[in-house]
């Protein structure tokens, strides 16, 4: 009897068939066997290479390389080209390499034989690294175009990239020469190569190189040698030794390499010598300062396309130099960027920096700065920027120098910002400490403008005048007075005489309230009976008491007007009149004092300055005061002795000044006297030019009291 509870099948339905195991192992045999049968061709393959040494692909290799080459390549006689076991193995006699059409007929590349073995996962890089070169007989020519945008070792078309050396760890060369020219960089080099067996041990071999070439126009010789390593003895080290001479400079480099042309890690020291900085700085396009003599050791280091020079110290001329600087190659512009400081700057090496000779300063100390133009002084540096230098780089240095070694003149504590960008210059800041105050400036060189446009901007915080007057060899004490100024000018020129002499602007200086020795004013005033009385009473030290002053010039096209000169003291107004050319450096100027009492003995004459700016001129005898000498005698001739002093009497008529316009800076016509009336004694801030060029000012005659008889 069936059981109730089993079920019951139809004719439309099938009994249940057993499941088939599902085949997981499928795709992984698949794969192991695509992968076994890989592995078996590339055994295969490699089995055949090593077997043949890769003979049969030589013309296949030709016609590949020709190809990829755009230019003609070729094997004369053996050639092999296998892994051995893992690197590959390149092997190659009488193998050559035309040059592009536009570099001429001689080859790129000829070498009797070529003997290599390279890094297989290296050549899916940029940049191959050889294990071991061996070459003989080489011949390379390295040349860029004209203007700069193909070379002869970039090929096919992919334009003009940068050289870059393969990286080699062992080399052995022999009877190798190398050429390399850069029209653009003015560079023409020649360079051979040969190994010899290494004297040292350690070594097993010592390649040594030497040459010599045109940059710049300036010709350069170079030797040295790189001892490549005894792996079983050094390490894998290999170290170099160089020599070079040219540009009236020598430079000695030594240290080690990674690898022969390893220069990642490298660890060099480099002593750098010559007549002038900037000579081996421009060979790279890039213009520094010009210094006197030097000698600079430093750490030469390359990190990507930057190299560092570290730990530098050394010295120009009688100065001091420390700090670190770095060199980055890059488009468009390479980047110099710099960080310096200096202990002790010597006055006289500074002076190359604002374009003063620098072997005229070696040879004649700061007497160099004054040099002869038809017959006359001339101090302004004229030494061109070098402008088209300043198209290759751009930079970014920082300088410090604690002293400044320089008679008569305090200055110390200088900060220097240097800014390039594509060929506009910014000094900012540029500041120092003078005389327990402090000099501030920012000046801007645009040398994208034809011809160069250049800003000053100069000034100088409250300062003691008496520490300044020190510095000039005067005793500072019982003189509390304070001066500040202010320089704004602008103007075009490739040299700091050009710039200035075309130059408009506005230069003041502003004496606030203060005591000054009675000798430092007096003497200025040419108050004959006031000066000699104290001196004869012992009270040449006495202050006298300074209300306010001002010293200022208005300049247009290089041409300085008194605007005004105008300083009230307790007993006296002194004003100025005249001015100064930047163009020719003449000084025309003259000082007077007015007595705001009774005087005796005045001579009420000025006190002329003239000359020029490298030879200037103190005149305190003027036809006025030979007149009134005259005068004098002739009253004492014709009535009695004592009417003589007459022509020597001030009756002290002078008028006060109003401080306001003259602390704030303004110029003469805003100038006011004690009561608020117009001055009419300081003139109008202008200057008449004469056909010399000399500043003449004498465009007022109605002053009560003549000044120099030009006036």
């Amino acid at each position: 009897m069936a059981d109730l509870d089993s079920p019951v099948l139809t004719a439309e339905q099938d009994p249940p068939q057993p499941r088939p195991a599902r085949a997981m192992g499928a795709p992984l045999a698949a794969t192991i066997a695509v992968v076994t049968s890989l592995v078996g061709l590339a055994v295969l393959a490699w089995a055949v290479l090593f077997v043949t040494k890769g003979r049969f692909l030589k013309g296949t290799f030709e016609l590949i390389a020709s190809s990829s080459a755009d230019r003609k390549v070729r094997v004369a006689g053996d050639f092999q080209l296998y892994f051995a076991p893992f690197n590959l193995k390149f092997v190659a006699e009488g193998l050559s390499v035309e040059n592009p059409d536009w570099a001429g007929t001689s080859p790129f590349f000829t070498a009797t034989r070529i003997d290599a073995r390279i890094a297989t996962f290296s050549l899916l890089a940029d940049q191959k690294r050889f294990q071991w070169l061996g070459l003989t007989d080489g011949r390379i020519d390295l040349q860029w175009d004209r203007d700069g945008k193909q070379n002869t070792w970039t090929f096919g078309g992919g334009g003009g990239e940068p050289l870059t050396m393969p990286l080699i760890q062992r080399a052995r060369i022999a009877g190798t020469q190398i050429r390399y020219l850069d029209p653009r960089h003015q560079l023409d080099a020649a360079v051979r190569v040969d190994t010899v067996a290494a004297e040292d041990n350690r070594f097993a071999d010592t390649i040594r190189f030497d040459g010599n070439g045109i940059a710049r126009g300036a010709r350069f010789t170079l030797a040295g040698a790189l001892l490549s390593s005894n792996k079983t003895l050094a390490g894998g080290e290999n170290r170099l030794r160089l020599h070079a001479e040219g540009v009236r400079s020598q430079v000695d480099i030594a240290g080690t390499l990674p690898g022969a042309t390893v220069l990642e890690g490298a660890k060099l020291h480099m002593d750098l010598r010559g007549q002038n900085l900037a000579d081996i700085f421009l060979l790279a396009g890039i213009a520094v300062p010009d210094t006197r003599s030097y000698r600079l050791t430093s750490v030469v280091t390359k990190a990507g396309d930057a190299w560092r020079f570290t730990g530098m110290k050394g010295r120009f001329g009688d100065s001091d130099l420390a700090g670190k600087f770095t060199v980055k190659l890059g488009e468009p512009r390479m980047l110099v960027t710099a960080d310096l400081f200096t202990h002790v700057l010597d006055i006289v090496d500074a002076g190359p920096f604002i374009g003063y000779n620098p072997d005229a300063l070696a040879a004649q100390g700061a007497q160099a700065a004054v040099t002869q133009v038809s017959g006359t002084p001339r101090l302004l540096p004229d030494a061109p920027l070098r402008i088209e230098a300043l198209k290759n780089f751009d930079a970014k240095v920082q300088w410090q120098v604690r002293t400044v070694r320089a008679p008569n003149l305090p200055v110390s504590n200088i900060e220097l910002g240097l800014d390039l960008n594509d060929r506009l210059l910014k000094l900012s800041p540029l500041n120092f400490s003078l005389a327990r105050g402090t000099v501030t400036s920012d000046i801007s060189i645009d040398a994208r403008k034809t011809p160069v446009f250049t800003t000053y901007d100069i000034r100088l915080s409250p300062t003691p005048m008496g520490v300044l007057l020190a510095g000039f060899g005067a005793e500072q004490s019982g003189t509390t007075g304070m001066l500040k100024a202010r320089i704004q000018m602008s103007g075009n020129g490739n040299s700091v005489r050009d710039s200035l002499s075309s130059a408009n602007g506005r230069i003041a200086v502003i004496l606030p309230k203060g005591n000054f020795w009675t000798r430092n004013t007096e003497l200025a005033e040419f108050d004959i009976g006031t000066f000699v009385q104290k001196m004869f009473e012992k009270k040449l030290k006495e202050p006298v008491q300074i209300n306010c002053g001002l010293i200022g010039f208005t300049v247009r096209d290089g041409i300085a007007a008194a605007d005004p000169i105008l300083i009230d003291t307790q007993k006296n107004v002194m004003v100025g009149r005249g001015g100064f050319s930047f163009k020719n450096e003449t000084i025309d100027l003259a000082f007077r004092a007015d007595s705001k009492r009774f005087s005796l003995f005045s001579g009420q004459s000025p006190v002329g300055i003239g000359g020029y700016f490298a030879k200037p001129g103190i005149s305190v005898i003027s036809p006025e005061l030979v007149g009134r000498a005259g005068a004098g005698l002739g009253l004492a001739m014709a009535a009695t002795p004592i009417a003589g002093v007459l022509a020597f009497v001030d009756f002290g008529d002078a008028k006060a000044a109003d401080c306001g316009p003259v602390l704030s800076g303004a110029t003469a016509a805003s100038q006011r006297d004690a009561k608020g009336r117009p001055r009419d004694d300081v003139g109008r801030g202008t200057t008449a030019k004469s056909e010399s060029g000399k500043a003449n000012v004498g465009e007022e005659k109605r002053q009560r009291k003549k000044f120099l008889g030009i006036f």
